[in-house]
């Protein structure tokens, strides 16, 4: 017995904790650029004339609570898009796309996404389309969303499965950029 408590004093017991799970590591990862915005540019699915080309992408990490965070996505001077992530209990996060007019009100096609099936990777988040999105946008119920999250960049990404559509945005993070205005709907 005195042996194991040798052990014990020997060895700290931060080698024998459990490491978080890998959406609390993404999620806090994320939360550490709250308040700061970035810069993106399209690096797959962009095509002349879809709203997003030649226009100035940015994304704020605008607002962090303890199991919710927003995240703006202007495009140009349209300030309609937002990322709402979630923390679930079971520590899975739900993505919701908050899209709403100027006036603030939502658009009819808003609040759409999806939960993680898992808790993912450190450094990856993945969201298969929801029964809400399915019903609301029959083309996308195959539509699968993901963040990839390191030190000098995030992507968001979507990929619809059985068709050639996609589209990537990756945004620096080595280099913030001036925090824009709030986005449609919020103060």
């Amino acid at each position: 017995m005195k042996k194991l408590l040798l052990l014990l004093m020997l060895f700290p017991l931060h080698l024998f904790a459990q490491e978080a799970p890998a959406s609390e590591q993404f999620w806090n990862n994320l939360k550490s650029h709250c308040g700061k915005a970035y810069e993106g540019e399209i690096t797959a699915g962009g095509k002349e004339g879809d709203g997003f080309m030649g226009e100035k992408l940015v994304m704020h990490v605008r607002s962090c609570e303890k199991n919710i965070i927003r995240v703006p996505f202007f495009v140009g001077e349209n300030r309609s898009r937002t990322w709402v992530l979630t923390l679930q209990d079971d520590n899975r996060i739900l993505l919701k796309h908050d899209h709403r007019h100027e006036d603030g009100t939502e658009e009819d096609v808003t609040q759409y996404g999806g939960l993680s099936s898992n808790t993912g990777l450190p450094n990856i988040q993945i969201f298969p389309a929801d029964q809400h999105t399915s019903n609301m946008l029959p083309l996308a119920s195959t539509n699968v969303w993901w963040f990839t999250l390191d030190d000098t960049s995030m992507t968001y990404n979507l990929r619809r499965i059985g068709s050639d559509r996609v589209f990537t945005v990756k945004f620096d993070l080595t280099t913030e950029v001036e925090t824009p205005a709030a986005p449609w709907g919020y103060r």
